[in-house]
């Protein structure tokens, strides 16, 4: 995993490190719809326990996620988007209608 000091120095590069991988994409879309348990972001998502676990804590380590763990038996765990997390809404939104009207682009060629 990247650490912080190892960001490239291309703005477009480091948007792209949380946006241009397929898993951080699912979790970075499940969560701006609310806040999630572990086993909610799993089942959504598909992603195996060990790679979602491996990017969940990516994204914690760079303030785009946060983790709260509540003093219960068994362990709860919830995730939610920082207010860093909450600027990427509109990117996400943004990357929605393009991916749609590409689709409806491509559909109409057919």
């Amino acid at each position: 995993m990247l650490k912080r000091y190892e960001l490239s120095d291309c703005p477009v590069e480091v948007a792209l490190t949380f946006m241009g991988d397929r898993y951080k994409d699912i979790i970075l879309i499940e969560l701006s719809t609310g806040t999630k348990r572990f086993s909610e972001l799993k089942k959504a998502s598909g992603i195996s326990q060990r790679v979602l676990t491996a990017h969940l804590r990516f994204l914690e380590e760079y303030d785009v996620i946060e983790r709260k763990v509540y003093a219960e038996v068994p362990p709860r765990v919830e995730y939610s988007l920082t207010e860093l997390g909450e600027s990427l809404k509109p990117v996400i939104d943004s990357m929605f209608e393009w991916g749609k009207n590409y689709q409806a682009s491509v559909t109409k060629k057919e």
